[in-house]
């Protein structure tokens, strides 16, 4: 499995360590799933970050909210 290495300040490592005693998960573990989630959020933000900037170079109209039919 690929490695790799970080530094961390004094206080999280701290708050880490902590958290790894605490609930008997290693620290790779939390940095790991730490990790996994700022991927998934910032590509999710890039994805609609181009979205939009297809769209406003599209020239579209845009669709007024009440025009929209919500599922219930």
């Amino acid at each position: 499995m690929p490695q790799i290495n970080l530094r961390l300040d004094e206080e999280t490592n701290h708050r880490l360590q902590y958290l790894s005693e605490r609930t008997g998960r290693s620290k790779t573990f939390y940095a790991t799933e730490a990790l996994t989630q700022y991927l998934d959020e910032y590509e999710d933000y890039l994805l609609a970050k181009d979205a939009l900037e297809e769209f406003t170079q599209s020239n579209d109209d845009a669709i007024d909210l009440d025009d929209i039919v919500w599922p219930a």
